[in-house]
């Protein structure tokens, strides 16, 4: 006779960005069997654009996301660049790198101090009731203070630049709508300095608690797979530019120099009846065996060195935690860390620039022709955005690959080593299933996109044996 099916449903995940669940399969010796990570939200994003003129697609895209809309406004405006085949002035391409760099400022800030530094803090065995943002303000006021105002000083540099903090409209088709005033520019300069003090500490602690975490570090999602992100030819850091760029878990280039027009030669995408995310993959090593990362620690695996002072600091001392590629996931952490060192200290050379002041922002222009691709760096990965349009301009079809998907099959094999490595027996532990969702969170996937839940968020376990007779719970 068979052996018994147990299965453990984590629904929902705490503390990302969305909502989804995990199943976890165990056999009837309690061990983990396998495990998935599921999407429970419908995106229809591609399908309501249809119809709609392309010069309206930035403003409506940067409304996919509450938590990074300034990517999607990004990655949609140079698509839509491509429709009118023009080229942006220099004044206006910086100033689109000075918003996504406070776009990257702002979320990372979100994902490390108040999403993930509770476990980091306090313990990933610790009481969920004090496991939180609040907790972490009752134990260490410093850290969850400097949280709280570098998120803000990243959300205030997007308020001032582009008129409003959420789903702003001020990347457009052919540039930016506004030039910046040497007032606003005064504004933003005076936020950097605390700002830069704000992310050296927050390195600093942060570094000083890795020996707690040798079992995490050993099993969230530490395996060899590719790493895809945009490379420019300097071999720096690139957040708005450049082509794609496969390497292999050793570091060889697999493939590079890829234009944005040329990435579905190169990126598949495979459906799953468990998930409504989509899975991406390296076409020419097929599915799943295309397995690859992207986000952080992808494009920190990627370049020769970030490109600014203390962020080559921090990387050529990240680089030796492994000889070569760092592959586990519980590094995006530290490397969401050091492109926040970075972004502050970009921001302080661009806004250093005369020409930053510039008044000619906009290049205009009709249809020209009728397929554009976008991409751009958001603060979780590679973002892709392909439209085609009709004579009129008039948006036919689109095609929205966003960077949880890229991460989709990796997110899903941690949840699996995590578990098979975590889980044991019949019982349900607190410490258990929280490493469980804190794999996840490594990665900050962006689900529901616009929308979130307010207040407490329930998290209600059940196992449950193949006969469906409860044998433990935990309710939270």
């Amino acid at each position: 006779m068979p052996k018994a099916v147990q299965q453990i449903v984590i629904d929902p995940i705490t503390r990302i960005e969305g909502h989804a669940k995990v199943t976890i399969q165990l056999d009837d010796y309690g061990m983990v069997k396998d495990a998935k990570f599921h999407v429970t939200q419908v995106r229809g994003f591609e399908k309501l654009t249809e119809g709609r003129p392309f010069y309206e697609m930035p403003s409506l895209m940067a409304r996919i996301c509450g938590i990074c809309p300034v990517s999607h406004l990004l990655a949609s405006a140079k698509a839509c660049d491509q429709i009118l085949a023009v080229k942006i002035p220099p004044t206006a391409v910086k100033l689109r790198r000075l918003l996504n760099l406070a776009q990257i400022t702002q979320s990372h800030a979100l994902s490390f101090f108040h999403l993930s530094s509770p476990d980091f803090l306090l313990g990933m065995d610790a009481d969920p009731a004090q496991r939180n943002i609040i907790g972490v303000l009752r134990s260490n006021p410093i850290l969850a203070g400097d949280g709280v105002k570098l998120r803000k000083y990243g959300q205030r540099i997007i308020e001032i630049l582009a008129g409003k903090r959420i789903h702003p409209a001020w990347v457009v088709p052919g540039g930016v709508s506004e030039s910046l005033t040497r007032e606003r520019r005064e504004q933003i300069t005076e936020m950097l300095p605390d700002a830069l003090d704000i992310v050296q500490r927050a390195l600093h602690w942060f570094k000083g608690t890795l020996d707690n975490f040798r079992e995490e570090i050993r099993t969230f999602a530490n395996f060899p797979t590719m790493f895809m992100a945009l490379a420019n030819e300097q071999n720096t850091l690139e957040l708005y530019d450049g082509c794609l760029r496969f390497v292999d878990a050793d570091g060889n280039i697999v493939a590079d120099q890829i234009e944005p027009s040329r990435y579905m030669n190169f990126i598949g995408e495979a459906v799953e009846p468990w998930t409504y995310l989509k899975s991406t993959y390296y076409r020419p090593h097929g599915y799943p065996d295309g397995i690859y990362r992207v986000g952080p620690l992808a494009r920190i695996n990627i370049v020769n060195r970030p490109g600014t002072p203390l962020a080559d600091q921090e990387w050529a001392e990240f680089r030796e935690l492994e000889r070569r590629t760092v592959l586990s996931s519980f590094y995006y952490h530290y490397a969401r860390l050091i492109e926040a060192l970075y972004a502050v200290e970009m921001m302080q050379q661009i806004l250093g620039d005369p020409e930053i002041l510039d008044p000619h922002v906009r290049a205009k222009a009709d249809v020209n022709a009728l397929e554009g691709v976008g991409i751009s760096e958001a603060p979780r990965g590679t973002l892709i955005h392909h439209y085609k349009v009709n004579r009129n301009g008039l948006i036919e079809w689109a095609n929205l690959v966003i960077a949880t998907g890229h991460n989709n099959m990796a997110i899903s094999r941690g949840v699996l080593q995590v578990a098979k490595h975590f889980v044991k027996g019949r019982t349900l532990t607190e410490g258990m299933t929280n490493r469980v969702e804190a794999v996840i969170r490594a990665f900050d996937p962006c689900l529901s996109c616009s929308t979130h839940a307010a207040g407490k968020m329930p998290l209600h376990l059940e196992l449950r044996d193949a006969e469906g007779t409860l044998v433990d719970e935990l309710k939270r």
